[in-house]
């Protein structure tokens, strides 16, 4: 999902807005999640964007989104642009021994 989402209407009020931006990109994250995985990945991760305009969109977390969708409805803004691209996502595995576990091991 590339778009840039206009925050003003003359019947629709802004906070309804707001959270008709909130529920789209809730909407466009569940229906990714729910695609069928390639064989080798563990998870959908998401690459996403968040700015006024798609040149000054800057990386944010995917738990993030909401909260820089609040703090534009905060500034007013008329405008502002998101992007959210899903990949493949890989778990990291942890060594099973740490090093304070050697210690009691060895005692």
């Amino acid at each position: 999902m590339k778009k840039t989402f206009t925050l003003t209407h003359p019947k629709i009020k802004y906070d309804r807005l707001i959270d008709g931006v909130k529920h789209d990109v809730k909407k466009y994250v569940k229906r990714e999640r729910n695609k069928q995985l390639p064989i080798d990945a563990d998870f959908w991760d998401f690459d996403c964007k968040f700015g006024q305009t798609e040149s000054e969109a800057e990386e944010v977390h995917l738990a993030e989104l909401n909260k820089h969708i609040d703090k534009a409805a905060a500034e007013n803004l008329t405008s502002f642009y998101i992007e959210i691209i899903a990949k493949e996502g890989f778990r990291q595995y942890k060594s099973g021994i740490d090093e304070d576990d050697e210690e009691e091991i060895e005692d």
